[in-house]
């Protein structure tokens, strides 16, 4: 097997227990490197096993049915593995002030769907870091958080 395809697999399990739903909470400590890094544009950067665990469980808490998956087949060089998603939830869980810009209180019932590109560094088996550029805006306006002028 190729790095690239090896990589690409590190990948494919990282966002299948990651971010689908169920989540797997031992794939961070399994798949991240311990300097993780995990940023995108709605929230503050993450660094670290533990810091990225912590998002996903209070993410996770305020949208219990959190999921994102592929939308294409995933292109890999090198190091880089760089992905196209799709995703969102419902939020009824406990109030949630994580976005940068914006809160929502408990249980809002509103809903998000948005789409994003993510790159991916995978070091010695790892995700040494995963960069995304998501459709933040889309998000906060389906939240209610950010609305059109």
């Amino acid at each position: 097997m190729s790095k690239e395809q090896e990589n690409k697999a590190i990948v494919g399990r990282w966002f299948t227990e990651f971010w689908g739903n169920p989540w797997n909470p031992k794939v961070v400590d399994e798949l991240a490197a311990p300097d993780i890094l995990l940023q995108y544009s709605l929230h503050a950067p993450r660094r670290g096993r533990e810091d990225v665990k912590n998002f996903m469980t209070d993410f996770r808490e305020a949208f219990p049915d959190l999921e994102f998956g592929g939308a294409a087949d995933l292109i890999a060089e090198g190091d880089y593995v760089v992905g196209q998603w799709k995703g969102g939830g419902t939020h009824t869980g406990p109030a949630f002030s994580d976005f940068l810009i914006g809160s929502l209180p408990a249980a809002s019932g509103r809903k998000m769907r948005f789409t994003g590109t993510t790159v991916l560094r995978i070091k010695d088996g790892k995700v040494a870091e995963e960069i995304g550029l998501d459709d933040g805006v889309t998000a906060l306006q389906q939240l209610g958080i950010l609305r059109a002028a």
